[in-house]
């Protein structure tokens, strides 16, 4: 006869075992903000994990401390929604917590490569970029030695798989201009003379299609699109967004607002490109962009903490480190 002991330790493992399979199943969001556990002016980078491992790392900009950044792990993916500077990383933190929140130490210098470049190239890592970027990363990864095949095209209307996520573009309202610093020679000192920057195609944003099922959209820096409801709503079922709210450069907050409550409609959001020292201890500062946002917004918002991780289910909820 099994005893009341047993039963219950037996429930016990069966429930824990269940609870662990449940976790297996999510998709895993961590922030790789400039200062531990704040939500900073500089803060772009998000690495997502896929249930089957496949990790993501979206704009790692000015707040990854370069390859080495031990906060990176494995890197299978890199995305780039633009090629300004803050995205692309034309330079960067030396250290996790260098500076302050307001005004990140991002001293280091990656032109002409970039940080995206280098840590593509330390992790072996594939760049996805849509409109004419693929060309631009490619040439990159020849003039550092690396494999210009691993700068993959995801052109709007078409999905392509890289490591079991679907990732498909879609239009940003926004700019792209490409700094002369990233051209260097005599024709980046001519272009820099000029004023001008080149010309690598249209930003973007992007839709993820993780194993669970999950769809995201990643906004990269837009104003409101009529995409943002025929596209990312109606056609491909968005259920987790990452919403950019720094005002002047990209969507208000009460823009970006009304992009989360009456076109994209998904589950959950997630603040990014704030463009200031968003929180205080862990904690929304009143009077921020950000309050002002979660204020405005129907659905949770979620303000991306660096180095905690958040798990979204396949319906967009999140379930862990919310």
């Amino acid at each position: 006869m099994i005893s009341f002991r047993q039963r219950v330790t037996a429930a016990a493992l069966l429930m824990l075992g269940s609870t662990l399979a449940m976790a297996a199943e999510n998709v895993r969001v961590t922030p790789l903000g400039s200062q531990d556990g704040e939500f900073c002016a500089m803060d772009r980078a998000l690495v997502f994990e896929d249930p089957n491992g496949t990790r993501i790392l979206y704009d790692a900009g000015r707040t990854v401390a370069g390859p080495d950044d031990p906060r990176l792990g494995d890197i299978d993916i890199v995305l780039v929604s633009h090629v300004h500077g803050d995205h692309i990383g034309d330079r960067h933190i030396a250290k996790p917590n260098a500076g302050t929140c307001a005004k990140p130490e991002a001293s280091v210098t990656a032109t002409p490569l970039s940080s995206s470049v280098k840590i593509a190239m330390a992790k072996d890592a594939k760049i996805v970029t849509g409109s004419e970027m693929p060309s631009f990363f490619a040439g990159k990864l020849r003039a550092a030695d690396g494999n210009p095949e691993n700068s993959v095209l995801a052109r709007f209307g078409a999905m392509v798989n890289v490591g079991g996520v679907g990732i498909t573009t879609v239009p940003a309202v926004h700019s792209n201009g490409l700094a002369p610093d990233y051209i260097g020679g005599e024709l980046g000192d001519n272009m820099k003379t000029a004023g001008i920057t080149a010309y690598v195609g249209p930003p973007t944003g992007y839709v993820l299609k993780f194993s669970n099922g999950l769809v995201v959209y990643l906004s990269g820096d837009t104003g409101i699109t009529a995409e943002q409801d025929v596209v990312v709503r109606r056609h491909y079922g968005a259920k987790l967004a990452v919403m950019n709210i720094g005002d002047t450069y990209t969507t208000g907050p009460t823009e970006a607002a009304y992009v989360i409550n009456d076109l994209v409609q998904p589950t959950s959001v997630i603040a990014s490109h704030a463009n200031e020292p968003a929180t205080e201890g862990g904690k929304v500062r009143e009077g921020t962009r950000t309050a002002s946002f979660i204020e405005a917004t129907e659905v949770p918002v979620h303000v991306p903490l660096s180095g905690r991780t958040l798990s979204f289910n396949a319906s967009g909820k999140c379930v862990e480190g919310c």
